[in-house]
């Protein structure tokens, strides 16, 4: 996209402006009509135009950049040439063939005018009327993009599912709403400033420019037909969002200060109104009085850690919390790891707050533009929002594809208003987390007990073979059919996770041939009938089912017991065997499930997983949450 880039004087100081429509810009700055509305424009010292057409992401970079000098007052077109020539000498200099002098060519189609000059100028917006429509048009495009960052074509989007007569030219109306405060222009990539390396192997280095909308490094470069650029960078983390680009117009909506909370967190207050357990009531409390807490001044959003075992009843939970924030008037996200999480939470809040609205985001979802008090999404979606969310609750921080995925944690980040809060939901906090609480660096509260009160089933080792030798050898070890024979004949529902999908199909075989009269099925991320096949096992008609971690989390199976073979495996941590495990109890009628722990060898891994559910156990029986 190429834009008008232009400097202007006001009351002793300089700026550099960039514009989507000049005519919109020479009616503010420079009306001397006393019968316009001035509140709606400022009249300048002094404007000069720089260029005409320039590539966004230069614009952008040369407004960013600028600062205002006094000898600036006395500058001349050829003071002003020289300035944006050394200013851009970067971008210039990363074109090939030339193309950059060429660019910058349109720089030369400068101009300087004083306030008396301009007025005469033929600008098309002078007339009230035409003005007063723009500036209608303006504000009901800032309050659609209000906590919103969105690419061109998304806009566009955006105000075609709006209606009005806006989508054909809103570009001026953008412009006045950046002038009014309202909206801000970016480029989709920010380039960095030089960095320097220390002592004798010092000289400036450009890096590679960010992607505004998704924190990424933008590597990939390729010509231009829209800027003209030979070699104009892109994004390709983010690209099945929207391809952003060098001189991509990114358009932001203007931050607003978060709300505060409005409880001060009574734990009997929450268990009465939404039928929390007293372990549930207690960590709600606390987070409660977390929300009502002031800011700190000049720090990043504060965060809350909500460290509850499986099968504690964590949306629950966040109702107080949500309620605290629309009750002080705010917007509140829970952000959700995967698609069908999103789905089976989406009925859970619309059935918990009546009357409230709800936009459930995903791909492909039809609430893509709806603006909601409550905002529920996969994490990908909150790539397009920015500073829109006074509460930002983030469920299973420690699973795929949140976890270790820089993109969607600077995602998260952005989204959550100035002063805003985040509230983290885990039952395996990532350890960099669980570090920082025990120093007492991040709030938080522990939920060591399932709402129904008994406590967790803990694992039992069984030393077997590896499943690889099992396969070989084309026979189980009695050991695991005997414990097998136990749980099917206590009718309880089997999981039995392998670790890898090759395994699933020639294990299946092998335990229908020990178990010819139980129905078994397998299932993996590669299997297109997944959904089916966990409905049937919900439903009893499957009673043994061959798995992998992909059903480690937000599968509750009443009766269940859970096998987890080759649990020495490197792909099973910590967390992954504890959610496994977190399978089996879940249901007050049959908390006592059985988890076993198969493998040649015992590891660290499930010691350490082993000793976190006897520790929460110990934790739930001290605070008098277990019935039992």
């Amino acid at each position: 996209m190429q834009v008008a880039v232009y400097a202007v004087k006001l009351r002793d100081r300089w700026w550099i402006e960039v514009s989507l429509d000049i005519r919109v810009d020479l009616r503010w700055w420079m009306t001397l009509d006393t019968s316009l509305d001035m509140s709606l424009g400022l009249l300048a010292d002094r404007f000069v135009l720089l260029a005409r057409s320039m590539p966004l992401g230069w614009a952008v970079s040369l407004r960013d950049g600028f600062r205002s000098e006094r000898v600036m007052d006395r500058w001349g077109l050829k003071e002003w040439r020289e300035y944006v020539r050394n200013s851009l000498a970067v971008c210039v200099a990363e074109e090939p063939y030339g193309q950059g002098d060429l660019l910058l060519g349109h720089a030369d189609e400068m101009a300087v005018w004083t306030a008396e000059q301009m007025d005469g100028l033929d600008r098309g917006l002078n007339a009230a009327a035409a003005w007063d429509k723009l500036l209608l048009q303006a504000e009901r495009l800032a309050q659609l993009l209000e906590g919103r960052a969105l690419l061109s074509g998304e806009v566009e989007l955006l105000l075609e599912e709006a209606g009005g007569d806006m989508s054909a030219g809103w570009l001026a109306a953008a412009q006045l709403g950046c002038l009014l405060g309202r909206l801000r222009v970016e480029a989709g990539l920010a380039q960095p400033a030089p960095r320097e390396k220390p002592g004798w192997l010092r000289r400036s280095r450009t890096m590679a420019p960010r992607c505004r909308r998704c924190g990424s490094e933008a590597l990939s470069r390729t010509a231009c037909a829209t800027c003209g650029s030979a070699a104009c960078a892109y994004c390709e983390a983010c690209l099945a969002m929207g391809r952003s680009r060098s001189c991509a117009l990114l358009l932001q909506g203007a931050a607003h200060s978060a709300v505060r909370g409005t409880a001060g967190g009574s734990p009997t207050a929450a268990l009465g109104r939404w039928g929390l357990s007293a372990a549930q009531g207690a960590a709600a409390g606390a987070a409660l009085r977390f929300l009502a807490e002031p800011p700190a001044a000049g720090s990043a959003a504060a965060r809350f850690l909500i460290w509850a075992v499986t099968g504690a009843g964590k949306t629950e939970m966040i109702f107080p919390l949500l309620q605290s924030v629309l009750d002080a008037g705010g917007r509140v996200l829970v952000a959700a790891p995967r698609r069908d999480v999103v789905l089976e939470l989406a009925p859970r809040l619309a059935a918990a707050f009546p009357g409230v609205s709800i936009a459930t985001l995903y791909g492909g979802s039809p609430d893509r533009w709806k603006r909601g008090s409550i905002t529920l999404a996969t994490t990908h979606q909150l790539l397009r929002f920015r500073h829109a969310f006074d509460l930002v609750v983030i469920d299973e921080i420690d699973a795929f594809p949140y976890h270790n995925d820089p993109m969607l944690d600077f995602a998260a980040k952005g989204a959550c208003k100035p002063g805003g809060k985040y509230i983290y939901l885990s039952a395996t906090p990532p350890i960099n987390l669980q570090r920082e609480a025990a120093a007492g660096r991040l709030p938080h509260a522990k939920v060591p007990a399932r709402f129904h009160g008994h406590p967790l089933p803990v694992p039992k080792p069984l030393k077997v073979p590896s499943v690889q030798r099992c396969l070989t050898q084309k026979s189980l070890p009695p050991g695991l059919v005997r414990e097998l024979k136990v749980s099917l004949q206590r009718g309880a529902q089997v999981f039995l996770f392998v670790s890898r999908i090759r395994h699933i199909e020639p294990f299946l075989q092998l335990l229908r041939r020990y178990f010819k009269d139980i129905p078994i099925e397998g299932t993996s991320s590669v299997d297109s009938g997944r959904a089916e096949k966990v409905m049937s096992f919900r439903k009893r008609d499957i009673r043994l089912l061959v798995t992998t971690t992909i059903l480690e989390r937000g599968v509750t199976v009443p009766k269940s017991d859970v096998f987890i073979v080759d649990a020495d495996s490197e792909l099973f941590d910590e967390a992954a065997l504890i959610q496994m495990a977190g399978r089996a109890g879940r249901s007050k009628d049959d908390p006592a499930g059985r988890v076993i722990f198969g493998s040649p060898q015992w590891t660290r891994c499930q010691r350490s997983a082993m000793n976190q559910i006897k520790r929460m156990n110990r934790i739930a029986k001290r605070g008098g949450y277990l019935q039992c």
